[in-house]
């Protein structure tokens, strides 16, 4: 019996490519396609995949996760091959959470991905060695020494002039150093920065 597999990906000619590249091995069949990682848990309870190959954005990691969650938890049999352009530690700990149970970095050769759908359909977990060393290797931490003493002492719940005063730094210094936090970290407020420092490790 054929292993029947659903492919989601947003770029029309990366899935082009994908569905082509397993529906020519002689024992797999793309039953369906799509780009909209939304509409996964529709597809996976209308074609009853093996197999689920998606797209694993960081732009939407939040919908992706809970698309491939409804999945884990209604299409019995169903298992998850997560594509990502570049893993980190907290993508792969909410993709594992979500159920999946096959990691692929998408710069990655077709040949690793045939073979890790195969894996999967067997009954076997995988994870290529690209998503391995992003789950040992937390990200580095683009804050300076006094950046992170900044958000250690505004973690704490103190007021700027407290943190100030703190640190024997100006008012304005402080707002100047929250300010390069914020775009360092690409968060958009200090609570954003807080949580992203202490989710890789830097506070």
């Amino acid at each position: 019996m054929a292993i029947r597999v659903v492919v989601v990906e947003k770029m029309g000619l990366l899935r082009g490519a994908l569905c082509a590249a397993l529906a020519g091995q002689p024992d797999i069949e793309v039953v369906a396609a799509g780009p909209d990682v939304t509409e996964l848990p529709a597809m996976a309870q209308r074609e009853r995949p093996h197999v689920v190959v998606v797209d694993l954005s960081t732009d939407a990691l939040e919908e992706s996760v809970d698309a491939i969650a409804d999945v884990d938890r209604t299409v019995p049999g169903a298992v998850v091959l997560a594509m990502c352009g570049r893993w980190r530690p907290d993508v792969l700990r909410a993709a594992a959470a979500a159920g999946v149970r096959g990691f692929l970095s998408k710069d990655g050769p077709v040949d690793d991905l045939v073979r890790m759908v195969r894996s999967l359909a067997a009954g076997e977990r995988v994870i290529d060695p690209a998503a391995a060393v992003a789950a040992l290797r937390p990200p580095s931490c683009p804050l300076t020494r006094r950046e992170l003493e900044v958000l250690r002492t505004v973690a704490e719940g103190l007021p700027l002039k407290e943190t100030a005063k703190r640190l024997f730094l100006a008012h304005g210094t402080v707002r100047n150093h929250l300010s390069a936090i914020l775009h360092k970290t690409g968060t958009r407020n200090r609570l954003e920065a807080i949580r992203r420092a202490q989710r890789d490790g830097w506070l």
